[in-house]
């Protein structure tokens, strides 16, 4: 009799296990951001926190084209708007967040490079930009990157896109590094510098701000192609998945409203939408 209710109560213990065990197991196979098969709690989601047009923190939350795209990208991988956890992703810090596995991908005017790619893996690309300069829009006299010379030519501090112009179009343009590219604007506003350089898309971004709609123009010079791409961690399988949402983004016209929609205060004349795998150099 002893013996038939030790056997019970083991057998009572045992159930209450099985059952968590078979709960512990269906959690965990509909959570966890890095399955990119929806149903978890959150995805995480790398962009830049600074740059309007973009991806940018604002009181009202989260906007840019960048934002839009991850957004697109997140939905089709089954997760909703309010299912994604944002994080900032400076320039120097984007392949160490992959390569930890901080973010589960990467939409942050991220540009395919052979070095990048020797650390992460890409999907897309999904915009081709360009190096280009920011003018005031009443300036005729730069016309070509040549007009640069003996003019005061602003980018970031750190930045190497005031160095490539003047290395290799303009040798006489005076560098001038601010801290931020909204300091750089400002002295454009003000005629203490005339000209800003940095890619089309991310100027574009600021001139299509409020407060600067009208006063500033793109030179259209095109000087550089930057292919921009998702980051994902090195043989993740959410590259085949991102690929595939950026290609239903282009074919169903979300891409073309996204570009509008962030760009289009500026006249930025984009390029059409690029084939998945298309690297342009």
């Amino acid at each position: 009799m002893k013996l038939r209710k030790i056997t019970a109560a083991t057998a009572a213990v045992l159930a209450l296990a099985t059952a968590a065990t078979a709960c512990g197991s269906d959690n965990k196979s509909d959570g966890g951001s890095s399955s990119g098969n929806g149903g978890g709690k959150t995805i995480k989601v790398g962009i830049k926190f600074d740059q309007p047009g973009i991806g940018q923190k604002t009181p009202q939350g989260y906007a840019g084209f960048d934002v839009d795209v991850a957004t697109y990208i997140a939905k089709q991988l089954g997760y909703d708007a309010d299912q994604i956890e944002w994080k900032e992703s400076k320039s120097a810090d984007r392949e160490t967040m992959l390569q930890r596995g901080d973010v589960d991908f990467i939409a942050a005017s991220y540009s395919i490079t052979s070095e990048r790619q020797q650390k992460v893996d890409f999907a897309g690309p999904y915009l081709l930009a360009h190096q280009d300069v920011l003018l005031r829009a009443a300036d005729t006299a730069i016309k070509s990157p040549s007009d640069l010379n003996s003019k005061k030519l602003c980018s970031v501090t750190g930045s190497t896109s005031a160095q490539n112009v003047h290395d290799k179009l303009a040798p006489k343009a005076n560098l001038l590094q601010y801290p931020t590219y909204s300091a750089c604007l400002t002295g454009l506003q003000s005629g203490a510098v005339d000209a800003l350089t940095t890619d089309d898309s991310i100027l574009a971004g600021y001139a299509s701000q409020a407060a600067f709609k009208g006063k500033f123009k793109l030179g259209g010079f095109k000087m550089t192609n930057e292919n921009y791409g998702i980051g994902v961690k090195k043989g993740s399988d959410l590259k085949a998945k991102i690929n595939s949402a950026l290609e239903k983004m282009v074919s169903d016209g979300s891409w073309k409203q996204a570009v509008e929609k962030n760009f289009g205060p500026a006249n930025y004349k984009n390029e059409p939408a690029p084939k998945i795998g298309n690297i342009v150099q």
